[in-house]
């Protein structure tokens, strides 16, 4: 049955293959997008579907947002501002637009006159803080951040708080004790927190989706603060050596564009994904410096990362998903990693990207972060 849909931040990354996928079933889209200046300059993308209705505004406006949920079955939320490192100096922007404006949007549901059967709310794998690991002695464990004194002696790896020793990354689960270690990540706690709360206690069905490392086409480029594969492919395009923090032996889970939006459509369609939280990744963890290299090799760059054994604060070791629980929806991701950076390649092959990564981590020693 065709469905009234408003996507918030629809013209972004992420929001712009939710709608595709939605213009694609029949259902009738509007989008509501800012056109945030660090992320389209101000312009509307050339990607965004032309069968969707496009409304320029901010969901920080009541009477706009108001007037477009009144016409809406099921509400995405992706508006969002995205980028951990500068989350910890724009504090008030980001609990600004990323709590307040899921508050606005929450306040709407509640209190004003609309027709939504359905919220899905973009959550992020960021407010795990360190993923889930084993001791051999203690059994699971969920650790804090390593503190700063043994990063200063480059030791790297998670240390069991019990009996010290080394732990062991596990696949981390929906029950998984969160733990936000930056502005970003508890803005997105926030939404999610208040998204099922709210939701429950109206009848509302919601559900929040824990978005880990998302890649692919129409990720930006040019901004300093997006993705770590974007950022290493544009210090590789303009001949620069990826800078890889640490040892490099990191882990994330990174999942294509693709493979979220088509979870986005599943949970929409499934009366059994309401009010719960899913972990939506590839479940494979793979090294920040194996991304480098990998990156190098596709792109035809004899170049090698540069790892630099210093430390980002806040940052943390292992985290990838266990996505166990939306399997049983029915998701499976189906784009591999070397077809998805192909993609991302191939795409970013047609644009024009300056090189921002060194103003940015410039900006970030300044306020005292690396």
């Amino acid at each position: 049955m065709k469905k009234k849909v408003l996507v918030t931040g629809g013209a972004g990354f992420i929001g712009s293959f939710i709608v595709d996928e939605l213009v694609n079933r029949g259902d009738e889209v509007t989008i509501l997008d800012n056109l945030d200046p660090q992320v389209h300059n101000g312009e509307i993308p050339p990607y965004l579907n032309k069968r969707a209705k496009f409304v320029k505004g901010d969901v920080l406006d009541r009477n706009l947002l108001s007037s477009l949920v009144a016409n809406a079955d099921v509400v995405f939320h992706e508006a969002a501002a995205v980028g951990i490192g500068q989350s910890m100096y724009q504090i008030h922007h980001y609990m600004d637009v990323n709590s307040q404006g899921t508050a606005q949007l929450l306040d709407i549901l509640v209190n004003d006159k609309h027709s939504v059967k359905k919220l899905i709310v973009a959550a992020s794998m960021s407010s795990y803080g360190e993923g889930l690991y084993e001791c051999s002695k203690c059994g699971k464990i969920k650790p804090s951040l390593r503190p700063e004194e043994q990063m200063k002696k480059g030791k790297w790896e998670q240390i069991c708080p019990n009996c010290s020793s080394q732990l062991k990354p596990l696949p981390t689960t929906e029950d998984t004790p969160t733990d936000p270690n930056s502005i970003y990540a508890l803005s997105k706690k926030n939404q999610e927190d208040m998204a099922l709360m709210i939701g429950k206690t109206y009848g509302i069905p919601t559900i929040a989706l824990r978005y880990f490392n998302v890649y692919g086409p129409r990720q930006s480029l040019s901004n300093p603060y997006t993705g770590v594969a974007a950022i290493f492919m544009s210090r590789l395009k303009n001949n620069n050596r990826p800078v890889i923090y640490e040892d490099g032996l990191q882990t994330r889970d990174f999942v294509s564009v693709h493979d979220i939006a088509v979870a986005n459509i599943i949970v929409m369609d499934s009366k059994k994904a309401d009010y719960e939280v899913f972990n939506v990744g590839s479940g494979v963890p793979r090294s920040i410096k194996s991304i480098a290299e990998d990156l190098a090799k596709l792109m035809g760059k004899k170049l090698q990362p540069d790892v630099t054994k210093k430390f980002r604060k806040g940052d943390i070791r292992h985290c990838f998903a266990d996505i166990s629980k939306i399997k049983k929806l029915g998701f499976n991701p189906s784009v591999s990693f070397e077809e998805g950076m192909k993609e991302l390649i191939e795409w970013s092959s047609s644009m024009k990207a300056e090189d921002k990564f060194d103003q940015a981590a410039k900006e970030l020693k300044n306020k005292g972060l690396i």
